[in-house]
């Protein structure tokens, strides 16, 4: 015989978790921690790292890269967010539009990220000593030639007519100077359309710490590790 009794109700949790708002909201959390705390894409604005990124590209950014005793080290393509040091004065106040587009642009890389967000290559790091250039040009690192194959359309230099000891001196020339403790220098890889961490000290020979820009430990957001868009462009960095 049938029963008539009404058919038992499903316990309130399982009525919250079985919505579809409710997986809704769990998808947004678990993208935002990803986002936060794992990895995220980043829009490149401008050509400074030419040929190694290009202006558009999304590139995905290990967040955990330097997690505990992990630093970035020399050839490392950091995303930063720099401060009021690189432009010479604080960001600009944004209408509300316009922070919801970049709010936008940094979740999904589509779009503008951070006003200060950079993308540069580590060159030294804290306690090696810097300065340009050999008889060749080349950029010194604790004495020592850097090999650098990444860099794309570098300053004029040509020994004995444009050089260190000419006058005027080339652009690619900078002063002797050790990089503090916690900080990075950082440099575009298309050298010459880039004001990076040595850009106010170029053709300068005499020693000046104050001219030189720091991306900071606390400053970088992670390593970018690969291309994501467009898709015809997809590789490991």
């Amino acid at each position: 015989m049938a029963s008539d009794a009404p058919p038992a109700r499903r316990p309130l949790w399982r009525r919250i978790t079985g919505s579809v708002w409710f997986h809704l909201f769990a998808a947004f959390v678990v993208v935002g921690a990803v986002l936060s705390f794992v990895a995220k894409p980043y829009y490149v604005p401008s050509g400074s790292m030419e040929n190694t990124v290009q202006v558009g590209d999304r590139v995905l950014v290990n967040r955990l890269a330097f997690l505990g005793d992990a630093h970035p080290s020399t050839g490392d393509v950091v995303v930063f967010d720099a401060d009021a040091a690189w432009d010479g004065q604080a960001p600009a106040s944004e209408n509300p539009v316009k922070s919801v587009l970049r709010w936008v642009g940094e979740v999904t890389g589509f779009g503008p990220s951070g006003p200060h967000t950079l993308i540069k290559r580590v060159v030294a790091g804290p306690g090696q000593t810097v300065k340009c250039c050999t008889a060749d040009g080349k950029l010194i690192v604790d004495g020592e030639p850097l090999d650098e194959p990444y860099v794309f359309e570098d300053f004029p230099f040509e020994p004995g007519t444009l050089d260190c000891a000419s006058t005027p001196v080339s652009s690619r020339c900078l002063p002797e100077v050790t990089v503090p403790e916690g900080s990075y220098l950082v440099l575009g890889d298309h050298r010459s359309r880039s004001s990076d961490g040595a850009y106010p000290c170029r053709g300068r020979t005499d020693p000046d710490p104050s001219c030189w820009r720091w991306a900071k430990d606390e400053q970088i957001v992670g390593k970018a590790v690969a291309i994501l868009w467009p898709m015809g462009r997809w590789s490991g960095l």
